[in-house]
């Protein structure tokens, strides 16, 4: 399943290997993920008829959330019942997702009871991996001129798990001496920055949109072009990219992944160099692509299953997970406070 992501769905088929008729057999389930999880991090929902989805109500236990299906069945001797589920890690709720904590995978304990005490008959174990979404860029130069043309890369999104996604918004951060675009039906579109309170001096542009879907093992991918104005100072600076599920009215803060940023060279302006080409077309927001293209990730993707930003509950902006770089030489430093990164193992 993926961390923030939408649930998958699996089956438990329960059987009666005895003599007698179970008049009212009982589904109990436990999902451990480890000290990661915050309480909002699992859901679990059945059908044992018809198309509509239930919940199975979980309460936590320090680790561990348990719960059981709210209806019984009969289940006659040597008969069998196979019950549709899904399993979920939504980590919070649509446009208010939780940047605390994570996991990279989970122990699913399913127990059936055929009698009215609740005393288990038979147990089943099973491990569940869980996966996050990749980020990544590509074909970043190693230098750029403040004043000059623009630098143009390629900016992706994968999701190589088999939960579909929701409300994801793709970011690239920069300094606020940049400008930042993306190629859409063959024209550049520029974009407008964004900034948390917690750190103001960096922007944060949606190269992909905001509230985007994918679909599972899908990738998405943009062409993106950065200029760096003529007051940028001169020294190293980096492009990072994140990606947010379930961001909320809190600038970047949701579920978040964040992998390796890029470092380049912004050099002073030569004597006589003409600026950037002023063609670009500018529009005040940005659409997501919404085009989902082969998938280029693996399952095992960079470290993208436990790359969360904490935030707390104090809503630190969660741009600190790519502002530690950008730190140009000359801007001194800006005061990002380091955010931890949890990989929990149970």
């Amino acid at each position: 399943v993926g961390l923030g992501g939408l649930p998958v769905a699996f089956t438990t088929t329960a059987s009666n290997t005895g003599a007698y008729e179970a008049s009212s057999a009982r589904l109990i389930y436990r999902v451990d993920g480890g000290n990661g999880l915050p309480s909002n991090a699992v859901s679990l929902q059945y059908r044992l008829s018809g198309e509509k989805w239930k919940s199975v109500p979980l309460t936590m236990d320090g680790t561990e959330f348990s719960g059981e299906l709210p209806e019984t069945f009969a289940l006659a001797a040597g008969r069998s019942r196979t019950v549709q589920l899904r399993l979920g890690l939504p980590v919070g709720t649509p446009h208010n997702g939780d940047s605390n904590g994570g996991t990279d995978h989970l122990k699913l304990t399913t127990l059936i009871s055929y009698g009215a005490s609740g005393a288990a008959n038979d147990t089943d174990e099973d491990s569940v991996k869980v996966g996050g979404l990749g980020t990544e860029l590509s074909g970043v130069p190693t230098t750029a001129v403040a004043g000059g043309p623009g630098v143009t890369f390629r900016a992706t999104v994968s999701n190589p798990t088999a939960s579909a996604y929701e409300n994801v918004t793709g970011v690239l951060f920069t300094n606020r001496h940049t400008t930042v675009q993306v190629l859409r039906s063959g024209t550049w579109t520029t974009l407008e920055p964004r900034t948390s309170d917690a750190e103001p001096d960096v922007y944060g542009f949606d190269v992909f949109g905001k509230d985007a879907s994918m679909a599972a093992h899908s990738t998405t991918a943009v062409k993106v072009r950065v200029t760096y104005r003529k007051d940028a100072p001169s020294g190293k600076t980096t492009v990072s990219p994140c990606a947010f599920v379930n961001e909320g009215s809190t600038p970047f803060r949701g579920t978040t992944f964040c992998d390796a940023s890029a470092s380049l060279t912004v050099k002073a302006t030569a004597p006589g160099t003409a600026g950037p080409s002023a063609s670009a077309t500018h529009s005040t927001s940005a659409t997501p692509s919404g085009t989902a293209v082969a998938p280029t990730a693996t399952a095992t993707s960079s470290g993208t299953t436990t790359q969360l930003a904490e935030t707390g509950s104090g809503g630190t902006s969660a741009t600190a997970v790519a502002a530690a770089a950008l730190l140009a030489a000359g801007t001194g430093a800006l005061g990002f406070t380091a955010l931890r990164r949890r990989r929990t193992r149970s």
